[in-house]
C-alpha cells in the first residue's frame, strides 16, 4: 500500500491598510517572500485577500496594520475565517523608515513583524457593546462640540451688538438664553440691529435643536 504524504506550509501574512485598497504580503515558514499583492478593501476584497494567501499553504498568522481604522473590516473577515490576527504598529516597521513610504514593502514588514514576535497586540475590536457605546459617544460628542461652537458664537453676536441687545441677554444662563433667543421675533428696523436679532435667533433655534440632539444619545 502506498502512503501519500502531503505537506503544507505554514503562511504568514501581512497587510499594509489604506481607505480603497490594500496591499497583501506572503511569507513562507523561514521568511522568504512569496509574493505581494493588491486588493480592494470591499468584502469581495477581503475573501480574495485570505484566498491569495490560502493558496501558498496553510495561513497561520497575518500581521495587519490600522485594525482600529484602514483594517478592521479586513480584520473582522480574517478573524472570523479562523485566522489569527495581530495588530501592526507604524513603529514596527523600520524598513518604511530607512527606505521611504511603499505599500509593498510595508506589507513585508508588517508580515515579517507578525512572524518574528515583534508585532503581538490584539487587534482592535469592532464589535460587541463596547463598539456599541463607542459609536454613540462618537455622536453624542458631536452634538455637545456643536452645541458649544453655536452657542459662543450667539454670544459674541451679543457682546459686539446693539446695546439694548447685550442689556437684555449677556447675563443669561445658557439655558435661558438658547430658549430666549429662539423665541424672538426680530422687527425690521436699523439694518445691522435687525440682522444681528435674525441671526441670534438662527443660533439660538440651532443650539436647541442640538441640545435636543445630544439629550437624545443619553436616553
Amino acid at each position: 500500500m502506498t502512503v501519500t504524504i502531503v505537506e503544507t506550509r505554514a503562511i504568514t501574512g501581512g497587510v499594509d491598510t489604506h481607505a480603497d485598497a490594500h496591499v497583501a504580503a506572503a511569507l513562507d515558514p523561514i521568511g522568504g517572500l512569496l509574493g505581494v499583492q493588491e486588493f480592494p478593501a470591499t468584502a469581495a476584497g477581503y475573501a480574495q485577500l485570505l484566498d491569495w494567501l490560502g493558496a501558498f499553504g496553510t495561513v497561520c498568522l497575518v500581521g495587519i496594520e490600522g485594525t482600529g481604522s484602514y483594517g478592521a473590516g479586513l480584520a473582522r473577515h480574517v478573524t472570523t475565517a479562523g485566522v489569527r490576527v495581530v495588530e501592526v504598529d507604524r513603529a514596527d516597521r523600520q524598513d518604511r523608515r530607512r527606505a521611504g513610504k511603499s505599500d509593498p514593502l510595508d506589507a513585508v514588514s508588517a508580515a515579517r513583524a507578525a512572524q518574528s514576535g515583534r508585532a503581538r497586540g490584539a487587534p482592535k475590536g469592532r464589535d460587541g457593546t463596547v463598539e456599541a457605546i463607542r459609536v454613540l459617544m462618537v455622536a453624542k460628542r458631536s452634538a455637545r462640540a456643536e452645541r458649544t461652537q453655536t452657542i459662543n458664537q450667539a454670544r459674541a453676536l451679543i457682546l459686539t451688538g446693539p446695546e439694548d441687545l447685550r442689556a437684555r441677554f449677556a447675563q443669561h444662563d445658557t439655558a435661558d438664553l438658547v430658549a430666549e433667543l429662539a423665541a424672538l421675533r426680530p422687527r425690521p428696523g436699523e439694518v445691522v440691529g435687525y440682522a444681528t436679532r435674525v441671526a441670534v435667533r438662527e443660533l439660538g433655534r440651532r443650539a436647541g435643536s442640538s441640545i435636543a440632539s445630544s439629550s437624545a444619545w443619553t436616553s
